[in-house]
C-alpha cells in the first residue's frame, strides 16, 4: 500500500514538472507572458512600450524584493542593448533605446531589422510616416526608413 502511495506521488510530482513545461508559449520568457509591443520611432530614438502578464505567484516577491529581476527579464526579451527603463510595473514598462536607427542626415533614418527573445503576439512600429503592425512573430524584418517631417522641404522652381 506505501509503495502504490509513493509512485502516486512520484507521478504527481513529475506531472508538476512536465505540465509547465507543456503549457509553456512562446510569447512567455520565465515567468512574464507578453502580450504587445509598440516602437515609436522619434529620430535616431525608439520608444518601447511593452504590455505583458506576470504569474500571480511572483506578485508577492516583486513587493518584496523590487523589480529588479522583472526589468532584467524584460531587457532580455527585448533584446536592445543600453536600453533605459522609464517606467515599470506589473503589466506593462517604457523603455528608451538611443541610437537605435541609423542618421543618414538632413532627417533621414534607418531603423534595422530586430530579432527578440520571444515571440511577440503584436508588434506594432511607429514613425512618423507610417505604422506598421505585426502579429506573432519574434523578428522585425528587413527594417525600414522613415525621416523627421520638419527636416525635409520641398523646393518647387
Amino acid at each position: 500500500m506505501r509503495a502504490r502511495a509513493a509512485a502516486l506521488l512520484c507521478l504527481f510530482c513529475i506531472g508538476l514538472i512536465i505540465v509547465p513545461a507543456i503549457a509553456a508559449n512562446d510569447e512567455r520568457y520565465g515567468y512574464i507572458t507578453v502580450d504587445s509591443v509598440k516602437i515609436q520611432l522619434e529620430n535616431d530614438t525608439a520608444h518601447v512600450d511593452v504590455h505583458y502578464a506576470v504569474d500571480e505567484g511572483t506578485r508577492l516577491i516583486f513587493f518584496l524584493l523590487g523589480k529588479q529581476d522583472l526589468k532584467n527579464k524584460l531587457l532580455k526579451i527585448l533584446n536592445y542593448d543600453d536600453a533605459q527603463m522609464q517606467h515599470i510595473n506589473l503589466s506593462d514598462a517604457e523603455f528608451v533605446v538611443n541610437d537605435a536607427a541609423y542618421s543618414y542626415g538632413n532627417g533621414i533614418y534607418w531603423y534595422p531589422a530586430h530579432q527578440f527573445n520571444v515571440a511577440i503576439p503584436k508588434l506594432t512600429v511607429v514613425t512618423p510616416q507610417v505604422v506598421r503592425n505585426y502579429t506573432n512573430t519574434n523578428l522585425f524584418p528587413d527594417g525600414m526608413g522613415y525621416f523627421e517631417t520638419g527636416h525635409l522641404t520641398e523646393t518647387r522652381e
